[in-house]
């Protein structure tokens, strides 16, 4: 069972999504939804990472989470208010650069994801002979701020979830 579906959960939710959007439940629609079905889980079964993330302290993923939401959601109105009221200065949009302790690639993961979600902050690369973050700012007024920032509400719990660092 396994051979033909690999990831049966995704391949229902396949053809499941497949006969919602055409809005038909014919017998066309139900073959090729199946074999979309089946399909697309076996070309993307090589693309499954072989060691599946061990998360040290879950719970500190969860308290990183509740932090995070309100940070973006109090950035997202600022750089609406930016945008829709300029100042006569315009904004100060900058790159920094920010030195990374953690190397676990799904922490890093995360910590792109964290940043990307945050309005006004891009993940841009990981410059690996040093393993520094670039980070665009959209408004920077205070690096040493963004770089602590980054390193202690999110590279530290993150870090204490994926590698099992200290607290």
């Amino acid at each position: 069972m396994k051979r033909w579906l690999p990831f049966p959960v995704m391949s229902g939710v396949l053809l499941l999504t497949w006969l919602l959007v055409n809005q038909d439940v014919g017998l066309p629609h139900l073959l090729l939804g199946g074999c979309l079905a089946i399909a697309v889980p076996l070309l993307v079964r090589p693309l499954q990472p072989s060691d599946y993330p061990r998360l040290q302290r879950p719970l500190a993923l969860m308290r990183l989470l509740r932090m995070a939401v309100p940070e973006i959601v109090r950035s997202c109105f600022t750089v609406s208010s930016l945008i829709l009221f300029p100042r006569r200065g315009g904004v100060n949009a900058r790159f920094i650069r920010i030195p990374l302790d953690m190397r676990s690639p799904y922490g890093l993961a995360v910590l792109s994801c964290l940043i990307n979600m945050t309005p006004g902050t891009v993940w841009v690369e990981i410059l690996s002979g040093r393993h520094e973050l670039v980070l665009h700012v959209f408004d920077l007024h205070d690096e040493q701020w963004w770089i602590d920032t980054i390193k202690q509400r999110y590279e530290r719990p993150l870090k204490d979830v994926f590698e099992g660092g200290s607290r």
